[in-house]
């Protein structure tokens, strides 16, 4: 009996022990069998290759033979600097010309005068009027004796070696008076700069003789005429040597020159409003007026006739 109880526990244990493996083996046969099902890896595995909820993946699937798409370049926030300004017609063009033209020489903006000197057009100069009796209406620019008394002397700075000549001049006074002269002279030191000395007849249109000296402001004109440029040829001049003139011009004159063999030559101006040729070049030939504003004239047919004023077809635009 002893030896059959001992018997007895160890079946007992064997039978444990055998159910104990058995259902490990079962727990070991289902996870591999969920281990090999397809989508069914771990939640960690499929966290890390799938995008966050609500992000684009950051490298785009394409069809298999299909170019991926480039990105689209993102559009330039406009910065808050002020803009650039417009160019203006006195602005250069970058455009190409055709091919095979040759450029042309720029045209100035209107108003603008390239080849002005100290009295530019459009500006308003501050000074003041004096007054002086101007006769015939003759002076420094030697124009010769005139019916029109609206005429007036230019300060020496502001004369410029007589090229302040035959320049139109708007004239206002503090009352709002005005009145239009021509330059006809000039007004020697200690007439300042800004200073205009005006014929007693344009004087009076500002203000009372007896006021002597009032302020001015004064400005350039392109006045409206009919009339058309002149040439006058100096006294003694001939085929050797020669002064030239011009007169009536509507706008102030920059340059004056004559044809030569080897194209044009401009003759040097002098504080009495001639042109010479010391050596007789040009003379009697073709001349070339320029205005402040760059506009020329072209004149032929003039004879050296000194002291004949010989009248032309041609007269500069107004401005």
């Amino acid at each position: 009996m002893a030896s059959h109880s001992r018997r007895r526990p160890l079946r007992k244990r064997r039978t444990a022990l055998v159910l104990a493996v058995a259902v490990a083996a079962v727990g070991v046969l289902l996870s591999l069998m969920m281990a090999l099902r397809p989508g069914s890896e771990p939640d960690t595995v499929r966290a890390a290759a799938e995008p966050t909820a609500g992000k684009q993946p950051s490298t785009p699937r394409t069809a298999p033979g299909q170019k991926p798409r480039p990105k689209p370049t993102p559009t330039p926030t406009p910065s808050k600097a002020s803009p650039t300004p417009t160019p203006t017609a006195a602005t250069s063009s970058a455009r190409p010309s055709p091919s095979g033209a040759r450029p042309s020489a720029p045209r100035p903006a209107s108003g603008t005068a390239p080849l002005a000197g100290r009295i530019q057009p459009q500006v308003a100069y501050q000074g003041v009027a004096t007054h002086y009796d101007a006769k015939d209406g003759d002076g420094a620019c030697l124009y010769g004796p005139s019916p029109d008394l609206m005429v007036a002397a230019m300060n020496h700075t502001d004369y410029e070696t007589s090229k302040a000549c035959g320049a139109h001049i708007l004239v206002r006074a503090a009352n709002g008076a005005s009145v239009t002269v021509r330059i006809t002279n000039e007004c020697p030191l200690p007439c300042a700069p800004g200073q205009l000395d005006l014929s007693k007849e344009a004087f009076a249109k500002l203000a009372g003789l007896s006021a002597g000296r009032i302020p001015i402001t004064w400005s350039l004109l392109s006045p409206s005429t009919s009339d058309t440029v002149s040439i006058r040829y100096k006294t003694g001049s001939s085929r050797h040597w020669c002064g030239i003139q011009a007169l009536g011009h509507r706008n102030p004159l920059a340059r004056l020159e004559v044809r030569t063999g080897s194209g044009w030559t401009r003759l040097t101006r002098t504080e009495y409003n001639y042109f010479l040729s010391p050596d007789g070049t040009g003379c009697g030939g073709s001349l070339r007026l320029t205005d402040i504003y760059g506009e020329q004239l072209t004149v032929d047919g003039i004879a050296v006739r000194p002291d004949a004023v010989q009248p032309t077809r041609v007269q500069f635009a107004r401005r």
